[in-house]
């Protein structure tokens, strides 16, 4: 059984009291460790019946039109569009059409949103006894995209 107390702003649940702040502190701590698996991970999709399998940055996304992306960073500015030729397969109106190993004449539109770096890193290298330790980070550059059309 889960209260709500608005005066104090505490949950209750069960026999257990905890504090609003608290409680939205462990769900953002959660999303950012969600966050690091963001790459090969569709951020939003409107479930739309036409869909493509593409491949940049050497991993294979399912796409949908209007749907928003992290992948790997684009040579493209912010604003601009980015075809991408690389379609492995496409499904429309229910027919599914696969490549060997690419779709001919099909591509998708992507608009770039904008570029960023990801979540640092820490790369450390130890070997014991040895007074070796070597400590490191390291932040991965991902560009943004909404996917605009597919055309197939």
């Amino acid at each position: 059984m889960t209260k709500v107390v608005d005066v104090v702003k505490l949950f209750i649940v069960g026999h257990k009291i905890y504090r609003l702040e608290r409680v939205l502190n462990r769900l953002k701590s959660f999303a950012r460790l969600n966050n690091l698996t963001r790459f090969r991970r569709v951020l939003k999709t409107r479930g739309k019946t036409m869909y493509a399998i593409i491949e940049t940055g050497g991993k294979q996304y399912r796409v949908s039109e209007g749907d928003t992306l992290f992948i790997e960073k684009l040579p493209a500015e912010p604003g601009q569009n980015y075809e991408v030729n690389k379609v492995l397969a496409v499904e429309k109106d229910g027919q599914l059409q696969v490549g060997t190993p690419m779709v001919e004449g099909a591509k998708v539109v992507l608009k770039v949103e904008k570029h960023g770096k990801d979540k640092k890193i820490i790369v450390f290298k130890y070997k014991p006894k040895k007074n070796y330790r070597r400590k490191k980070g390291h932040r991965q550059p991902f560009t943004r995209v909404v996917v605009e059309k597919i055309l197939a």
